[in-house]
């Protein structure tokens, strides 16, 4: 049987974080009711003249920064030339022969653990372009609406080169992209609210063909889930069509969430569809060297360094630096947990933040930002495992503790709840010597060879101390009396 290779691009429309629209005043707020934020620029009306947001020319220059792409000294806008009822002007301001950045990277991790590998996709180019509006089909008993509040919102489309061989690549490429255009702050990553959509390219070639298969483009996936599962039926749907005598034609499809399934649109346009010009009402943009710098000089430690620095300043290994480096709250989150806890303590803090602390949230429901437990309670909470105050075990209450608001650090519910460890070698001595004395048959059985008769001991001597004693004390002090 023929195999098969998977060939996948991917457009991202990325909702820049700025006030206003890119060529008018009109407020960019979400959940405003249709048609109030839409001026006299956005509705096109006669006479009119759009004039470029700034902000939004800064954003693409943190990108372009942040992705090690080229800044264009100079850009071209272009109007893209179609018919649709929520297209005010019948055409859209976007970029098309001269971007505002050209090329760029991104660094994806493929697969999970130490089994992960690093994999860079390389971009083609991000370019501004304005929004359309919306058709509203719902509650207009057998109409459309039009609502063009989203008309003239700025974005940025970032396209791929065609690098991804699966719907887990792409995934984990859609994710490391949504990440950090966070982490720069040009986009909230609002999915549900449209600031960040895919359109996935996808087509499928013979194993060992070098020619690219006919790609159908899948339109405006909203979600991480929703991309993989319109990719996998994509793919199955292409091999199958071709395995069955069929030839793939150029299209956009839409995906079905409800059936899992996509289908045509309507054939894909080709760039000379849109009858691209420069726009004459837009002068080109001209972007120099100095504002470059400046832009640099306040951008934010990128993921890739911050992923580095946290190997070398605080000895974690790759899989953990990536994982605490996956969004800037978890970032810097841990780093402030640190701080607390003292760099000797780096390794427990980030297994804190990515083990007890993500599954408790995710058993909440709740966001990092709305953890009741704080960087620097729980910083307090480590320093007192380092320093032997506490015992991982009593962590795990005293960390319960603290979610449940019950005091204001570590210290205190120690205090309170009198959950010192108790070290002192004299006291668990004669706390084993009673559990000897008591547990004759236990005894017996780990001198015959039974080694969970010593764990059972073990146990025993941690409920006589209601689990304050080391552990590690306990083990060794009761081995050295069992001979």
């Amino acid at each position: 049987m023929k195999q098969w290779e998977v060939v996948i691009g991917i457009e991202t429309h990325v909702q820049l974080s700025t006030q206003s629209k890119i060529f008018s005043g009109s407020s960019t707020a979400f959940g405003a009711e249709p048609n109030v934020q839409a001026n006299a620029v956005d509705l096109a009306l006669p006479g009119v003249l759009p004039v470029l947001n700034k902000g939004a020319v800064e954003c693409a220059i943190r990108f372009g920064l942040a992705v090690d792409g080229e800044v264009a000294p100079k850009s071209v806008f272009a109007r893209k030339n179609y018919f649709y009822p929520d297209l005010p002007k019948g055409y859209q301001i976007s970029q098309y022969e001269l971007p505002v950045v050209v090329g760029g990277k991104v660094a994806i991790q493929v697969g999970q653990g130490d089994a992960a590998t690093e994999k860079v996709i390389t971009l083609t180019r991000a370019h501004l372009e304005e929004d359309a509006g919306k058709s509203l089909h719902e509650d207009f008993h057998g109409k459309t609406g039009i609502d063009l509040n989203r008309a003239g919102t700025p974005l940025l489309e970032i396209v791929t080169e065609p690098d991804m061989r699966s719907s887990a690549e792409a995934v984990a490429y859609a994710r490391a992209l949504h990440a950090l255009v966070r982490w720069i702050g040009i986009c909230d990553g609002n999915m549900q609210e449209g600031s960040f959509r895919c359109d996935a390219n996808v087509s499928v070639r013979p194993v060992g063909q070098k020619e690219f298969g006919t790609r159908r483009e899948i339109k405006n996936l909203n979600s991480f889930r929703f991309l993989q599962q319109a990719i996998d039926y994509e793919v199955q749907w292409q091999i199958a069509h071709i395995e069955d005598g069929g030839r793939v034609e150029q299209a956009t499809v839409l995906f079905d969430p409800d059936t899992g399934e996509t289908r045509a649109m309507r054939s894909k346009e080709d760039a000379h569809d849109y009858r691209y010009f420069p726009d004459p009402d837009l002068l080109p943009l001209l972007i120099d060297r100095d504002w470059v710098e400046r832009t640099r000089a306040a951008m934010p430690e990128l993921p890739t360094a911050k992923k580095q620095r946290f190997v070398a300043d605080y000895g974690l290994s790759a899989y953990d630096a990536t994982t605490l480096t996956a969004s800037l709250e978890v970032a810097d989150f841990y780093e402030a947990t640190v701080t607390v806890a003292g760099k000797a303590a780096a390794k427990p803090c980030a297994n804190w933040v990515m083990v007890d602390l993500a599954a408790r949230l995710n058993k909440d429901g709740k966001e990092l930002a709305d953890s009741p437990v704080s960087a620097e309670q729980l910083g307090g909470l480590v320093a007192r495992i380092a320093d032997n105050t506490i015992s991982n075990n009593i962590a795990k209450k005293v960390f319960e503790a603290l979610w449940s608001g019950e005091g204001q650090s570590a210290d205190e519910i120690i205090e309170k709840q009198g959950l010192k460890q108790i070290t002192d070698t004299g006291a668990i001595e004669a706390l084993i010597d009673g559990v000897l004395a008591a547990n004759a048959a236990m005894v017996a059985e780990f001198k015959a060879g039974k080694e969970k008769a010593f764990n059972a001991l073990v146990g025993q001597a941690m409920k006589a101390t209601k689990g304050k004693a080391n552990p590690q004390q306990v083990n060794e002090l009761l081995r050295k009396k069992l001979g």
